[in-house]
């Protein structure tokens, strides 16, 4: 069995990494300069080879962005949204009011200008913001972490917010889960502050406080020295109202988790108080310990603790740097962990709790992982009758090879079997993508060779079926061509960790991998594979069957041209996987699909000279199986 983590004490050692680096103390630096000196925009700062962009807290003069509080998608809003968050799904909200004051800003050209010089120097770069500049921080952070996903060796991104609302909802939260961003981010929350519980609540009924709230907060943080300014501040009967309300809401999240959520929190959230601080990065126990400690304030504290993350910040820093060497040594274990976070916040016996259950939730993905390698040992007689179905359809007197006899089957028991193992199998791989993206499985699970290697092996053997299967059912005809329209989703998913496999194994000569190495691999086969090596190689031959049969009754010279250079493509990409033998013996059987291609495409060049004088020399080519 796996090792057990706790989620609690990785979040540790991330509050103590944090609280022993300049990190948190130059965010916090630059967002007080910029609350200051750069109202409705932002700062730039470069420390010890790290870049800092910090967002102004001061980010409307009248107060509440009328679009606060409603959910939007975070694709679409715009004209100029599409393809700005590709990695994010269509289901991503984020609250159009924060949205809004963000692209505010993304379409300045001294943001462009800044962002240009950032991704040009490829440096760290942390993102952070006080208040609603933090949320602006938020939203910067996952565009630049997206646009980075198609650079090789990109820079790293941090996010640091103080006091920040929440930005989005679940589908939010999975998607950074999905894509492991939530390590870059590190929400700073004060024990009282009401701003980070805000959006569990309706805006609507407190319009009028929150207006009057806002201006008084930015008046403070637009001073050079926090001078609160007496002639907005909220009376005591508004500041209960408003603190009671909030807590309502907060308080009822907290007791029935996981329901009717429109804002849910991502990454990790930092919860300081004057007496230190503890980090949690549970969705789960960080709503419950904003309750827990929201609870515990008043009225006043509720509102002033707003001001206060310079104090803490300071105390974040001596909290770790005041521990003697025992005190470090004894934290190390699980309940004088729980205990010296829980006196941190001083929240009492329920916070205690709050973190023992992060702890068990933190088990589970280890305990998950394990029940599923046990699940992968329950399938292995599934993979193994498909590997001899293979064999045996290589080896027929037809000659048709895997991929045909499949599509070509009859209703034999054999066939039916195969048919059935295919689908149990898919339903295996899905229910395990389905578990990572709910964050039920460790965060390193689609690295770990053991998985990325079997999922690849399962690519290699079953998708050719699924192939064959699509075509056989006519669903090419309804839905489009398999690549573009009917690849199921965890094929892609595989795709993925295994480039990123081979991204990490520059110089890695595991004889065991060689079996199911990508095209991209130095070793040169002596044979043939045993499993073609781009598992899309059937599909896209059907693609190019129908390019030739599409050719020679096309009569517009320019789709004429298009569909030979298409077929040419295809052609030089299927001669070049003969060539390095990372195709299998079923492909060059003498009556397979590939083969019967081959032939059908000389014999179309030798009967369509006319086409010569369309394309000068493209009938010159052979074709060669």
């Amino acid at each position: 069995m796996e090792a057990e983590a706790s989620s609690f004490e990785t979040s540790e050692m991330l509050a103590r990494f944090l609280g022993s680096t300049p990190l948190l103390p130059e965010s916090w630096n630059l967002c007080g300069r910029s609350n200051v000196m750069a109202p409705q925009s932002f700062l730039t700062d470069e420390v010890g080879g790290v870049t800092y962009v910090a967002f102004s807290g001061v980010q409307s003069v009248d107060g509440l962005d009328p679009f606060c509080g409603n959910l939007v998608p975070l694709a679409g809003v715009f004209p100029v949204d599409a393809g700005m968050f590709p990695a994010l799904e269509d289901t991503v909200m984020v609250d159009a009011g924060l949205l809004h004051l963000f692209w505010t800003i993304f379409h300045t050209p001294v943001f462009q200008n800044q962002m240009f010089e950032i991704k040009k120097k490829q440096k760290p770069v942390v993102f952070t913001g006080h208040s609603i500049g933090g949320a602006i921080a938020a939203l910067s952070s996952l565009w630049l972490l997206s646009y980075l996903q198609s650079i090789s060796s990109p820079p790293t991104v941090i996010c640091f917010t103080f006091g920040s609302p929440m930005i989005g909802n679940e589908p939010l939260s999975r998607a950074i889960q999905r894509q492991r961003w939530g390590g870059n981010f590190c929400h700073l929350v004060s024990k009282f502050d009401i701003l980070p519980r805000l959006l569990f609540a309706p805006l609507a009924p407190i319009t009028t406080h929150l207006h009057n709230l806002l201006k008084s907060w930015h008046l403070t943080m637009n001073s050079p020295f926090f001078f609160q300014d007496p002639g907005n501040q909220l009376g005591d009967h508004e500041k209960s109202e408003l603190f009671h309300f909030v807590l309502g809401y907060v308080e009822a999240t907290a007791r029935s988790p996981g329901t009717n959520l429109s804002f849910v929190p991502f990454g990790n959230f930092m919860f300081c108080s004057s007496d230190g601080a503890v980090c949690v990065d549970d969705a789960t126990a960080i709503v419950r310990m904003l309750y827990l400690t929201f609870a515990s304030g008043s009225p006043s504290s509720c509102i002033d603790d707003h001001l206060e993350y310079e104090s803490y910040v300071g105390k974040i820093s001596l909290q770790f740097l005041n521990r003697t060497e025992e005190e470090i040594c004894e934290s190390n274990t699980y309940e004088a962990g729980v205990t010296l976070a829980s006196q941190s916040i001083s929240s009492g016996h329920m916070a205690k709790d709050c973190l023992k259950m992060a702890r068990r939730i933190g088990r589970t993905p280890n305990l998950n992982s394990a029940n599923l390698a046990i699940g992968l040992s329950k399938i292995t007689p599934f993979r193994a009758q498909i590997e001899w179905y293979k064999e045996s359809c290589d080896q027929s007197d037809d000659q048709l090879g895997y991929y045909d006899s499949f599509k070509l089957r009859g209703a034999s028991k054999r066939d039916f079997k195969v048919f059935m193992n295919r689908i149990k199998l898919g339903e295996f791989w899905n229910s395990v993508i389905d578990m990572l993206e709910k964050n039920q499985l460790p965060h390193d699970f689609h690295k770990r060779a053991k998985w990325v290697n079997a999922s690849q092996f399962y690519k290699l053997l079953v998708e050719p079926l699924d192939i064959a299967e699509y075509y056989r059912s006519g669903e090419h005809r309804k839905k489009g061509h398999y690549m573009k329209q009917g690849r199921p989703r965890r094929y892609k998913i595989f795709d993925k960790w295994w480039r990123e496999r081979e991204a990490f194994r520059e110089n890695d000569n595991d004889n065991n991998s060689v079996s199911i190495s990508g095209s991209g691999s130095n070793n040169r086969r002596s044979k043939f594979a045993s499993l073609t090596q781009d598992s899309c190689f059937w599909a896209k031959l059907e693609e190019a069957r129908e390019w030739v049969e599409k050719v020679s009754s096309e009569s517009d010279p320019r789709h004429v041209v298009a569909l030979w250079a298409s077929i040419e493509k295809f052609e030089q990409y299927a001669r070049g996987l003969v060539d390095r033998k990372e195709v299998s013996i079923d492909v060059l059987a003498k009556n397979s699909s590939y083969t019967i291609w081959v032939e059908e495409l000389r014999v179309l060049k030798l009967h369509s000279q006319h086409f010569s004088t369309q394309i000068p020399g493209i009938l010159d080519r052979k074709v060669v199986p």
